[in-house]
């Protein structure tokens, strides 16, 4: 009886232990659970407050680790946040929750201009995930904010193949094209992210640099011809699709044209020739299968009207939102056409 009796006592210390640990594990998830929800509503020192309670628990609880790092960099707090950060990132966390780990902690350094520091920490996400969109969406954040524009280029493409309808990435690949003097990528982007995103003040910046875009590259002489201004660094594919814009301005020009019937020919018509530039080329690239062969399709249907004064709302809200509700048929075309479209990778 008593060599029966000393096997069952260890079974239920065991047992004990195992259901306090359990116990434990569901209190401290239970305590981030209410963390989440009082983050969510702006509370931060109630939030953080829970993550401690959870911490205290299970010190290495990957999600409380993370989130307290989240919440004490949203109050304000980043440098407070590091630690929990990199315990997050050590601990048995998912490779999701360790993805956003990374992300969050990059962030900081970014915020407090480490940006090496954040550079190298989204690069090591990335490695481990690389799957994750935010990760190559803030590495291409720090590439530009470190005039670091072809690394930031090729981030932002790898984001938006992640996923092809993040605004912010399409937005971001156009500034950082047209910092590299890549004018056609940036303008037909710029319109990309218009339709993603078409009446914000963000959209009105975009109508604006696509503006820019076609006034700019040009110089009067003495004799009034007019001049495209290349940088002697751009290679000959950036200048040859820099004059595809000039060009199109000049003809414009030519005819006399004016306002909205402007705008409308001068993006139909880049649209035409990068569409069908991009078809000649026997290695496509990113730009030619993901933008260009999409403005081509759309300059060769019947919506390129609509379109124009989509992307020019902001400009003149009053007059073109008077032309869409006359033109409803031919908006609603233009919706269809979207839904019914898409981009290529």
């Amino acid at each position: 009886m008593k060599s029966l009796l000393k096997p069952i006592l260890i079974w239920c210390l065991l047992a004990m232990t195992f259901y306090a640990k359990a116990q434990g594990s569901s209190d401290a998830a239970d305590l981030v659970r209410q963390g989440t929800q009082l983050n969510n509503q702006g509370n931060y020192a109630g939030a953080i407050e829970k993550y401690n309670a959870a911490l205290k628990i299970d010190s290495n609880n990957a999600q409380a680790n993370y989130q307290m790092g989240f919440s004490l960099q949203a109050a304000g707090r980043g440098n407070e946040a590091i630690p929990y950060a990199e315990k997050a990132i050590k601990g048995n966390g998912s490779a999701t929750l360790t993805a956003s780990t990374y992300t969050l902690l990059g962030s900081i350094y970014d915020q407090t201009r480490q940006i090496q520091k954040a550079i190298d920490t989204y690069k090591e996400g990335i490695k481990l995930n690389p799957g994750f969109q935010q990760l190559h969406f803030n590495l291409g954040l720090a590439y530009s904010r470190n005039k670091q524009y072809a690394e930031a280029e090729s981030e932002a493409i790898e984001s938006i193949k992640l996923d092809p309808k993040h605004a912010s990435s399409q937005r971001m690949y156009a500034l950082v094209t047209l910092h590299q003097n890549k004018r056609l990528n940036a303008l037909l982007s710029l319109c990309s992210f218009i339709l993603l995103e078409p009446n914000t003040p963000r959209s009105a910046e975009a109508y604006n640099n696509i503006q820019s875009i076609l006034k700019g590259g040009t110089l009067s002489g003495a004799n009034g011809r007019q001049t495209i201004i290349l940088s002697p660094k751009d290679k000959q594919e950036i200048a040859v699709q820099n004059m595809v814009i000039f060009t199109t301005v000049s003809v414009a020009r030519q005819k006399k044209l004016a306002g909205m019937d402007l705008l409308e020919f001068e993006l139909k018509h880049i649209f035409s020739i990068a569409g069908n530039m991009a078809n000649d080329d026997k290695e496509k690239d990113f730009f030619d299968k993901f933008f260009a062969a999409y403005f081509l399709n759309l300059a060769q249907s019947d919506n390129i009207a609509a379109f124009t004064r989509m992307v020019s709302r902001s400009a003149d809200k009053e007059e073109n939102t008077k032309w869409m509700a006359e033109h409803d048929a031919e908006v609603k075309a233009l919706d269809k056409w979207m839904a019914e479209t898409r981009m290529s990778l």
